[in-house]
């Protein structure tokens, strides 16, 4: 498909939450990524939970859950994105009229037949407003862009929905093994750095349980959270910890720091050798 200007959504946070120069992005990824240990990574997730700071902050621990997919280039070619809304209230989860995303990395064309797949549900809309200045989902893209190979995109921007109406459309695009589902969420904001420790573990216990009950103080992307967590529950998914780490660890003041965790679930039977 060929891609106008008008119809790409082009990147609104490059230069700011991560580089805006093609090469700065690449080496600041390459060595993000090159610092996990690959020998330690099982590489069969069907859904990540990763945060989406600006990458001085939360890239290290972003990194720790893509780095695995690197094994699976050849067989991922869709990726679902969900992230919260930031900037723009929406009801609802909020498609792109656009055809592409674009990254300093290149531009990724969105899935229209996944979106085909879910227009008839009624807490799915179009805001292209909602996704102008959204940085929850366009920092995991470069992300994706480097450890996947060809793959099309999904992005949903998460307003007011309940966790039944997220997993819902997570059904509809469930797909096999050629489909991530990727969910990006901070965890707590501005909290003194021993409280944020103790915070972030416990919403890290409740996401292990695949307890979709976790409310905004606990994880700024808690509705799409529940909303996979409660799908996860379905189709037979175990929740691992990758990574919990805050600010504080990584590049901030320890008075007040926003925690960052990095999840990966997979099919009960991947965990069986």
């Amino acid at each position: 498909m060929n891609h106008t200007a008008a119809h790409i959504r082009p990147a609104a946070v490059a230069g700011m939450f991560y580089p805006g120069a093609a090469s700065a992005l690449q080496r600041e990824l390459r060595e993000m990524l090159g610092a996990i240990d690959s020998e330690a990574i099982a590489p069969a997730a069907k859904a990540l939970i990763v945060p989406h700071a600006g990458y001085v902050y939360s890239g290290p621990i972003a990194a720790s859950a893509y780095a695995a997919l690197t094994a699976r280039r050849a067989t991922i070619t869709r990726v679902v994105l969900l992230g919260p809304t930031h900037r723009v209230a929406v009801n609802g989860l909020a498609l792109p009229s656009t055809t592409a995303f674009s990254t300093p990395l290149g531009v990724v064309a969105i899935d229209q037949e996944a979106a085909a797949a879910i227009a008839h549900l009624p807490q799915v809309v179009v805001s292209d407003s909602a996704h102008a200045l959204e940085h929850s989902l366009e920092v995991q893209l470069p992300f994706l862009q480097t450890v996947l190979g060809k793959f099309s995109l999904l992005p949903l921007a998460v307003g007011r929905a309940s966790a039944t109406q997220v997993a819902e459309v997570l059904d509809c695009l469930w797909g096999g093994d050629e489909t991530l589902i990727v969910v990006s969420s901070d965890l707590s904001h501005y909290l003194p750095y021993a409280m944020a420790r103790e915070t972030d573990r416990n919403t890290a216990t409740h996401i292990l349980a695949l307890d979709p009950h976790l409310d905004h103080q606990q994880a700024c992307g808690a509705t799409p959270v529940n909303g996979l967590l409660l799908a996860a529950r379905r189709h037979g998914l175990h929740a691992e910890l990758v990574d919990l780490r805050n600010s504080g660890d990584t590049a901030g003041d320890r008075s007040r720091v926003v925690g960052y965790g990095a999840f990966r679930f997979t099919a009960e039977t991947a965990n069986v050798q």
